[in-house]
């Protein structure tokens, strides 16, 4: 536990805490939505934000907030209005991020390619106390939106025509889902990276739902599995001398190949179970299915 007696380490595991639970709280929406390298492509989108940081000597944290919201917001302008020609304007926004930060760095005073590496791939010691001011600014908005709004996101995630009859304001609501995602980026980059924080968001989510299908208990596991490989991979990183953001992601890989190891037995023994439990004399083909819900992929 020595590692507790350097003020870095002490910011660094802060702000990993804050990456694992803000993650996964975003995240099971986006997987919900089949939208799970949406975090990807905001992380392109913000390194322009991070040049603009250092050409104009501001935040890169916050400089990257506002362009990571601005590309969000353009994103789910191009899903709507964007047709046939979307996907094509979406990879010009991508690529066109990433080449701005590039080119934007390269132009402020002193700055070099080798400025952007702990914004692509984490970094420890770069972790500052204004760093981890924004963070935790950035995370509370994060979980106000997912656990305040939890039941409107599930149903416009679940189904947009079905929320859309019940009265949501289902545009509105994709626009904040896309706005806390690219919040959720800029809260993480200092931790993981810009290039590796998609994986934090929808890895997590995935390993639990191989062990839940409810959406409550979905949300609980991945969060405890988002905050015990980030907090794992940073003191792992600081032994070990590796990247704080590999390691993070390399760990929740691992969680999720144990976790599908762990689960895929289990089901057989359930399904097992209850066909030893089907009266002999009501084939399975007769039977009546139960009623389904809304909501049966991950149950509210």
């Amino acid at each position: 536990m020595d590692f507790l007696n350097y003020a870095f380490m002490q910011r660094a595991l802060l702000a990993a805490v804050l990456v694992g639970i803000t993650a996964p709280a975003v995240g099971i929406y986006l997987v919900q939505r089949r939208q799970a390298l949406m975090g990807d492509g905001i992380g392109h989108v913000a390194m322009t934000g991070v040049g603009l940081g250092f050409l104009l000597s501001t935040s890169p944290v916050w400089m990257a907030t506002a362009v990571s919201v601005l590309g969000a917001v353009l994103m789910e302008l191009i899903r709507w209005y964007g047709r046939t020609r979307g996907d094509i304007a979406l990879a010009m926004l991508f690529y066109g991020g990433m080449a701005g930060g590039v080119m934007l760095i390269n132009l402020a005073p002193g700055g070099s390619n080798a400025n952007l590496t702990s914004y692509l791939f984490g970094s420890l010691s770069t972790v500052s106390s204004s760093d981890v001011t924004a963070i935790c600014v950035l995370a509370a908005f994060v979980l106000l939106v997912t656990l305040g709004l939890r039941r409107q996101l599930f149903a416009v995630s679940q189904d947009e025509e079905f929320a859309r009859v019940t009265g949501l304001p289902v545009r509105a609501l994709n626009l904040l889902t896309a706005v806390t995602a690219a919040v959720t980026v800029t809260v993480a980059m200092r931790v993981v990276g810009l290039l590796l924080v998609s994986a934090l968001m929808v890895v997590p989510v995935a390993a639990a739902q191989q062990l839940s299908r409810s959406f409550t208990v979905t949300f609980v596991i991945a969060v405890a599995i988002g905050v015990a490989v980030t907090v794992s991979g940073t003191i792992t990183s600081y032994y070990e001398d590796v990247p704080p953001g590999a390691t993070i992601v390399l760990l929740t890989i691992a969680a999720f190949i144990a976790l599908t190891a762990l689960a895929t037995p289990l089901a057989r023994r359930r399904a097992r179970a209850a066909a030893a439990a089907q009266p002999a004399g009501d084939p399975a083909e007769c039977s009546i299915p139960a009623a389904r819900g809304a909501g049966e992929e991950i149950g509210v």
